[in-house]
């Protein structure tokens, strides 16, 4: 009779892991920026840069100033409301950390000096010769730029991370202090559930369009899965001859949903801590490299179909972080061009919907996986996996990103989606907003900054590295083609 090995709950996860405090603190700006619905500004004196500037004095702004429902932050400094900001994200996540088993006081130091750089170069590049659009150039009075937009700042941002590891620490390692303050993932996953409200907000007025796009993202989601990790799985085992785990973790990294993937892969088989930890190397590093190309060959190809270039991103690009990453820089990239600007928004929403369903199945792949192996591959007479093994692998933090979203869908049904919408954009998603793009600063700095390109030469497994190439790009093709397939052809928000 086979038995089934019972699974002890540890609670402790819930302030002890990066994905359940993700969930904390994006909920907790996000019921601190719910009263705006009501013109109460609680997070009103948070600090943005008017990008493109041309006046430094009148570089950064603070939000609340701008709310035609409140006069409570008109005389704030805004030197004074980036002091504020800084230091009431230094106690949240300083307190994370430490509850997460790091150093306070390195965390402390580390995120510090990311502020400094995220917060300093985005001013910097807020400079309307950085980033402007054409059509703002009569009212700058400016004749010229590099037109990204606002939002393609993000690229610069990245640019400056890569220069600091790979060229001023080129043959040293990142300090220490500045590795435990770039918290990739964790920066991404608490960007993602204040999205959850942008997302929700902005669909209140395109309710149609968002149930589409969501049924259409599902759709595609379940074609990949079952394209994916087979093509992977099979180039890794059979035509590079690697390990069967060592197979299994890659083809899960490549094909699902990059270091999450791997990690829940490798543990669900069994798999040595060297196999996710050199898979995860790889992703990472090939990551980086489709963040800085795949944005660009999408917003230049694929900007007469926006939302099949956001899904392409969610399909393509591995690890949450570049994937939502390469979302917001296709949607500054496209949006920026003429006649295209009200896909603003929607083309990343694409590209995180994508990669959400992506996250939402890593659970139930892992428990597959799993049983697979016990019952297939080492098969141990007797032995079942406990289905809590899903939920053990479900990512948390997709809950939050959910939740907010449906919050937000509640209140408009119940007070009717056109008003719902006006006082949300006008009062709630304002405030969550700067703080979703500025953990989306942090998340490019941290890419930038942990992103070796020497480590290729340090990884040494050629093979490894061949059959995630070969896997990649055939994946890139597929998925470009059921972007193509799901999402061209449906009309912009109106």
């Amino acid at each position: 009779m086979a038995t089934q090995t019972s699974v002890k709950v540890d609670w402790s996860s819930l302030w002890k892991k990066e994905d359940w405090w993700a969930l904390w603190i994006g909920l907790l700006i996000f019921f601190l920026s719910l009263p705006g619905y009501y013109g109460i500004y609680l997070l009103g004196w948070v600090p943005r840069v008017a990008a493109p500037w041309v006046n430094p004095s009148k570089s950064v702004v603070v939000v609340g100033q701008a709310l035609t429902m409140t006069k409570a932050y008109l005389g704030l400094n805004p030197v004074l409301s980036i002091l504020f900001f800084y230091l009431f994200l230094l106690a949240i996540l300083t307190i994370a950390a430490k509850a997460m088993g790091h150093s306070a006081r390195r965390f402390a130091a580390g995120f510090t000096i990311m502020f400094i750089l995220t917060f300093g170069f985005w001013w910097l590049f807020g400079y309307a010769y950085f980033n402007a659009t054409p059509d703002q150039y009569a009212k700058l009075h400016i004749t010229w730029s590099i037109p990204v937009g606002a939002d393609g700042i993000l690229i610069y941002i990245l640019i400056i991370g890569l220069i600091i590891s790979n060229l001023l620490f080129y043959k040293r390692k990142l300090p220490a202090v500045l590795e435990t303050g770039a918290r990739t993932e964790w920066y991404i996953k608490t960007a993602i559930v204040l999205l959850g409200a942008l997302v929700g907000a902005a669909s209140l007025r395109y309710i149609s369009l968002a149930v589409t796009l969501v049924e259409r993202s599902l759709i595609a989601i379940v074609a990949a899965y079952l394209i994916y990790w087979p093509i992977s799985y099979v180039i890794s085992y059979k035509l590079f001859k690697l390990d069967i785990k060592w197979a299994a973790t890659l083809a899960s990294g490549v094909s699902i949903c990059g270091v999450s993937a791997a990690i829940a892969t490798a543990a669900a088989i069994g798999a040595p801590s060297i196999v996710p930890a050199t898979v995860a190397s790889i992703i990472v590093l090939f990551a980086a490299i489709e963040l800085v190309i795949l944005p660009f060959i999408a917003a230049t190809f694929l900007k007469w179909a926006p939302y099949a270039a956001g899904a392409w991103m969610g399909l393509s690009v591995k690890t949450d972080g570049a994937a939502a990453a390469s979302g917001a820089l296709t949607d500054a990239l496209i949006s920026a061009q003429p006649g295209l600007a009200a896909y603003k928004t929607w083309v990343m929403s694409t590209a995180v919907m994508n990669k959400v369903f992506i996250d939402i199945w890593i659970g139930l792949w892992a428990f597959i996986l799993a049983v697979i192996w016990v019952t297939r591959v080492e098969r141990k007479p007797g032995e079942r996996v406990p289905a809590i093994q899903i939920w053990f692998r479900f990512p948390k933090f997709v809950l939050g990103y959910l939740g907010t979203w449906l919050i937000l869908w509640g209140i408009g049904f119940t007070v009717g989606a056109a008003m719902a919408a006006k006082f949300m954009v006008g009062g709630v998603t304002p405030q969550t907003e700067l703080f979703r793009f500025f953990f989306f600063a942090l998340t490019f700095m941290s890419i930038g900054l942990t992103t070796r390109f020497s480590t290729f030469a340090e990884i040494k497994a050629g093979r490894m590295i061949a059959a995630y190439v070969v896997s990649l790009i055939i994946i890139i093709l597929i998925a470009l083609g059921l972007s193509i397939a799901f999402f061209a052809g449906l009309p912009p928000p109106k």
